[in-house]
């Protein structure tokens, strides 16, 4: 168990890291069978800050948001999810980043 609580858990050969997004996933996936989404894909990275060197030469990697679940909705929109108990500062930062780099507004189950 993690500083959150969450357990983590294997479904489908998956691991995930808590019930609550194993549970999404199997929602998820429900869904794209019956056709009520699309192209449904976990643990998608999105580069929010790129890599740089800093005034020393030093390399800085790349920095990311990794959603939980991206997909497509029936009316075509992409869809980006984030299975989410505890919403840490960092969780909140890299929120507000995604929707002002991309406009991508990301939906917390």
């Amino acid at each position: 168990m993690n500083k959150y609580h969450n357990e983590p858990i294997v479904i489908d050969g998956i691991r995930f890291q808590s019930k609550r997004e194993a549970n999404r996933w199997q929602e998820l996936k429900l869904l794209q069978r019956a056709g009520e989404i699309d192209n449904l894909q976990r643990q998608v990275p999105f580069v929010i800050c790129p890599q740089c060197k800093t005034r020393t030469g030093k390399n800085q990697p790349a920095r990311k948001y990794v959603a939980d679940f991206v997909y497509t909705d029936k009316f075509g929109r992409l869809v980006v999810e984030d299975s989410k108990g505890v919403r840490t500062d960092t969780y909140k930062l890299k929120k507000a980043l995604m929707l002002w780099l991309y406009g991508i507004e990301i939906k917390e189950v």
